[in-house]
């Protein structure tokens, strides 16, 4: 089944040739210059994945994402002409999947997307410990959903997939490199950053004071201990 994309960008010219390679690729295109519609058009199109610039009239990129992380974990693509690696890493704090710099190859969006439905459609396949416990979390690997004290956690896709390999392999320890290869099958320069401001979210999301569910294990990476009372 084809996927529904939208575009929230107010560059009439790059809509125009994102759309001929999303065209041309088999995937349902929207576009809109104004992104206070942009809630409205998930819902109307039943979108399945974002493209978004940072830089807009009404609204700025920033604060589409932020909207759009208050109830969905819906894949979001940043193309902003904001090179900065701070303007990244705002991106990618704020709930991004992925962050492309303008000028940029279309073929490279493209890779991005069909990068992150590989991913997903594969979380699909394996339906072996559909739930998963530890401590207050609650991973439903059926619904794709994380809660903690039964409350649902706002999560990226790409934070969903990292925290479902930690939970799933609990006491097992990651590197950087083979937690990026589980949200993508691209390699680029910057992963280690990106995959640390990964964990530096999901952490601000599911631990407190009580609770410290990543560890960093120094010079090897990450995981997540096994709950002893489950």
């Amino acid at each position: 089944m084809s996927k529904n994309i939208l575009i929230i960008e107010d560059d009439k010219d790059i809509i125009e040739l994102l759309k001929i390679y999303l065209d041309a690729n088999d995937f349902i295109t929207y576009s809109t210059t104004n992104g206070l519609e942009a809630k409205d058009l998930i819902k109307k199109y039943n979108i399945d994945l974002l493209i978004v610039d940072i830089m807009m009239p009404n609204i700025t990129g920033y604060e589409v994402i932020k909207l759009i992380r208050k109830d969905s974990n819906l894949p979001i693509i940043v193309v902003s002409a904001k090179i900065l690696d701070s303007d990244k890493i705002l991106g990618l704090n704020l709930g991004a999947d992925a962050y492309i710099t303008k000028p940029f190859n279309p073929m490279e969006v493209i890779a991005y997307i069909n990068s992150i439905f590989r991913r997903n459609n594969s979380l699909n396949v394996n339906q072996e410990s559909l739930i998963i416990k530890i401590k207050d979390l609650e991973l439903n690997k059926s619904q794709k959903v994380l809660r903690k004290n039964n409350k649902v956690v706002p999560l990226t896709s790409y934070e969903y997939k990292i925290i479902e390999k930690l939970m799933s392999n609990a006491g097992c320890i990651f590197t950087k490199t083979q937690l990026y290869e589980c949200i993508s099958d691209d390699y680029f320069e910057g992963y280690d950053n990106t995959m640390m401001v990964h964990i530096s979210n999901l952490r601000s999301k599911i631990e407190d004071d009580e609770n410290k569910y990543i560890v960093t294990v120094r010079g090897l990476g990450y995981k997540i201990e096994k709950d002893t009372k489950n």
